[in-house]
């Protein structure tokens, strides 16, 4: 290719390249047929996918209809907070389940200040089932649509708005701690039941809500009352291992109890079947693992039912005896006589001390001086009788010195005598005492499980229901604690100051006891350390008015005229023939005096007789 045709090429190409880059015309567009065409395509795919996906949906729908029948209807839905309030508390409901997410208690705070949720979703788990023709159903695995019912009423419905439903309806009072529960099966799931019982599970992992960890376990069990026989039966509080016991007959109630608190299910007619547990051994944070299972009667769970309800409340004596019958013994008041002396003696008086002074403080130091002026007549008679057997101490040592033996049965017979014909009784100074002591213990039961006086502040002590503590120590000591109780070490040194004034009135006793009665005092400081401020504050303030008491009575005794009056009282009894009591008392120590002597002569023969055996066992042997 020569010169020209390379340069005729060149141009060519460019020219080219120039129409085509700016002087060439546009494509022309699809024509209708094309667009309809695609579109069509795409439509056809999306359709395709869609009627597939229906189609597999509505044969899921299909096979769990066919397996659950009417409980399909729950297998689906959306989780809903639901929540219904008094002036009390608060509950918190999962539409998911009806379950009780939360109970609150709007007028009660933690030892850490913060609110009180007694339940939640995490500690607490709630599971009912009933027994269908397709099998256990557990209703807490079931989703409900939401009715409410007024304020404090709300209903969780499967089938609502038909003839055919299942619903769990909840319903709380404008004030108080019980919340009515009633559980309808109508139309078509009544008749797939298979067993006319619903079984339910309820364990809750307690929540530390106190400051004194070790007290709250020791006082943390489930209650269950039996009432065909009215028992009340409790698993052991302080428990280190796991336990559990199976009711014996139907049953009432049954407690997840705390120390101040209990979740409680509750009914008019009776659970049957029911066990409870209590572990121990759960996490280092919680206080205890409660559990319990049982079985209702379907027929009770209705409107037309047996009144099934929860109690989400405080251990308080009134509150609890509203609820139902015997369900303020979960309120743990002592052994028989010390619940009386506390029920109609004690909480009485301090309920009206309450609506004297807000300070607890206050009302304790009034309630020492209103059971001291009770118990005063008490403290005076056993002071004179104390007195009496003080003044009469020489005359009753003369008589022992007659004998060898100070405790010699003829002693002791004489003694009793004189002691008649002065018109003294040993026990005059002991039996005032005794009288006084229901109260003492009734007390000791009293102060720890008086809700009363959960975080009511008094002088140092930050809680007058749990111990007050002046100094922490950061260490443990055996036996004492980690902290030093002021109001413990103080009723120490007030029981230590009225063993002294006492033993100087008692001058009859032992050596050896008089070390003993200093003992004990020191003991209580080990034993009382962790207990309740307000118990061992009351004690101190008793133990003071006490000694104050017996300096005042000792004013108005005097020695002498006692026993110028004793006296002409042995001159006037001179030649009367003793009592029944004291004829009795003298019969008896003669028949011990007499067995006595019997016992004596039967060991001295039989001592004998072995002897004699001996010998002869000696000489049988010299002879072979």
């Amino acid at each position: 290719m020569d010169k020209n045709q390379t340069i005729g090429m060149v141009l060519i190409f460019v020219m080219l390249f120039v129409y085509l880059t700016f002087f060439s015309p546009e494509p022309p567009p699809p024509t209708p047929k094309q667009i309809i065409t695609t579109e069509q395509k795409d439509s056809t795919l999306q359709s395709q996918t869609k009627t597939d996906t229906t189609l597999a949906s509505a044969k899921d729908d299909s096979l769990m209809k066919e397996k659950m029948g009417f409980f399909a209807l729950g297998m689906k839905g959306k989780s809903e907070n639901v929540t219904i309030e008094n002036e009390d508390m608060r509950i918190t409901f999962d539409s998911y389940g009806a379950k009780i997410k939360e109970v609150l208690l709007k007028n009660y705070v933690t030892y850490q200040k913060t609110p009180l949720v007694l339940i939640d979703d995490k500690s607490s788990q709630f599971i009912s089932k009933i027994q269908t023709q397709m099998g256990e159903i557990a209703l807490q695995q079931l989703y409900y649509d939401v009715r409410r019912e007024g304020k404090n009423t709300v209903a969780f419905v499967i089938g609502l708005d038909t003839g055919n439903y299942l619903e769990h309806k909840f319903s709380l009072g404008e004030k108080g701690f019980v919340v009515d529960y009633k559980l309808n099966v109508v139309g078509a799931p009544q008749t797939l039941l298979k067993s006319d019982k619903m079984s339910v599970s309820w364990t809750d992992e307690v929540k530390q809500q106190e400051k004194d960890m070790a007290v709250s376990r020791s006082t943390t069990t489930v209650n269950y009352y039996m009432p065909q026989d009215e028992q009340f039966e409790s698993l052991s509080e302080t428990a280190t291992e796991l336990e559990e016991a199976t009711a014996e007959k139907p049953v009432r109630f049954v407690s997840l109890k705390q120390k101040f608190f209990n979740t409680s299910l509750i009914t008019d007619g009776y659970f049957s079947g029911v066990k409870v547990v209590t572990d121990p051994l759960v996490a280092p944070n919680v206080v205890k693992k409660l559990s319990t299972s049982l079985e209702i009667p379907v027929a009770d769970l209705g409107d037309k039912g047996k009144n099934i309800r929860f109690y989400f409340g405080p251990n308080e004596y009134k509150v609890c005896e509203a609820v139902t019958p015997n369900f303020e013994r979960n309120v743990y008041l002592g052994w028989a006589i010390f619940t009386y002396v506390n029920k109609y003696l004690v909480m009485p008086l301090f309920s009206v001390l309450e609506k004297v002074t807000s300070n607890y403080g206050l009302v304790i130091l009034l309630l020492v001086f209103v059971v001291k002026l009770v118990l005063l007549p008490l403290q005076y008679k056993s002071y004179v009788g104390m007195a009496k057997m003080k003044v009469l101490q020489p005359q009753v040592e003369t008589i022992r010195a007659k004998y060898t033996d100070p405790q010699d049965m003829n002693a002791q017979q004489e003694i009793m005598q004189f002691y008649g014909k002065a018109g003294v009784s040993p026990l005059s100074g002991c039996i005032p005492l005794l009288l006084q002591m229901p109260v003492f213990l009734a007390l000791f039961n009293f102060f720890p499980n008086a809700i009363q006086l959960r975080q009511k502040t008094f002088l140092w002590a930050d809680d007058l229901s749990s111990y007050d503590s002046v100094w922490d120590f950061g260490f443990s000591i055996p036996f004492y604690g980690d902290h030093l109780s002021m109001f413990t070490l103080l009723f120490t040194i007030s029981q230590l100051a009225y063993t002294y004034y006492n033993n100087q009135i008692t001058v009859s006793m032992q050596p050896q006891m008089k070390v003993i009665s200093y003992v004990m005092p020191v003991m209580f400081i080990f034993v009382l350390n962790s207990f309740a401020s307000g118990l061992t504050y009351y004690y101190f303030i008793s133990n003071t008015i006490t000694i104050l008491q017996q300096n005042l009575i000792k004013r108005f005794v005097d020695d002498d005229k006692l026993l110028a009056a004793i006296e002409e009282k042995q001159k006037q009894n001179a030649n009367k023939k003793p009592s029944s009591f004291q004829q009795r008392l003298q019969d008896a120590m003669k028949a011990q005096q007499n067995n006595v002597k019997t016992k004596e002569e039967e060991k001295k023969s039989s001592i004998k007789d072995r002897l004699k055996k001996s010998d002869k066992k000696d000489d049988d042997d010299k002879k072979g």
